[in-house]
């Protein structure tokens, strides 16, 4: 069966646009079957857009959106922020593709996307993650992610995501600070929680 988080979907094409503001900007993305939240925003990736651009102010920063979808966090924040440089990596072809036109359908340069699950080796640590999550991909996977994304964080970066309370927001925060020495939630709405995460653990090896 396909799904947003497959590597090459099989679904037949149907496209559609939506639109997004942020900050008094008006985006428009374009969509697919088999990704993620395909005719509209959804409240929790909302949540967690506002959320950041709320708390991060435009700066000189190196932004990873962990499993970006279409693209909608990452083109927004490279617009919103235009210091920023915001990569975004996603197992699906297919999504990445769109993400790719996305930024530039609207005039984003500081935003680029990669296909791969999870996140980017060989490039400089981040200043900031954000990520909604995969969920129907599996604790697993999403466990992986987050610790992937704390080994990749600097010293003084911040993580961000969104869970649903019902979906297990109590076990991410847990596993949360598995990784991280301070796990706060910064923001609610209808059953959304935005955790941050800083001061990631540095786990040494053992010879």
């Amino acid at each position: 069966m396909t799904h947003y988080f497959s590597k090459q979907p099989e679904t037949p094409h149907a496209y559609d646009l939506f639109s997004v503001t942020c900050e008094g900007k008006a985006l428009i993305f374009m969509t697919d079957s088999a990704v993620f939240s395909r005719r509209r925003i959804d409240q929790g990736t909302e949540l967690l857009l506002n959320t950041v651009l709320s708390m991060e102010d435009n700066r000189k920063a190196n932004v990873l959106d962990l499993g970006t979808g279409t693209g909608v966090l990452a083109v927004a924040l490279a617009r919103c922020r235009s210091s920023f440089q915001v990569t975004g990596s996603d197992i699906n072809e297919r999504a990445v593709q769109l993400a790719t036109q996305n930024a530039k359908r609207n005039g984003v340069l500081n935003a680029s996307f990669l296909c791969l699950d999870g996140v980017p080796e060989n490039q400089e640590p981040f200043d900031l993650i954000v990520t909604n999550p995969p969920i129907r991909a599996g604790k697993k996977v999403v466990y992986r992610l987050f610790e992937e994304a704390a080994k990749n964080l600097r010293a003084d970066g911040a993580f961000y995501t969104v869970i649903r309370v019902r979906q297990g927001k109590a076990s991410v925060a847990r596993e949360l600070q598995n990784h991280y020495s301070v796990v706060e939630t910064v923001a609610r709405a209808k059953g959304y929680h935005v955790l941050r995460a800083t001061r990631p653990i540095r786990k040494s090896s053992v010879l």
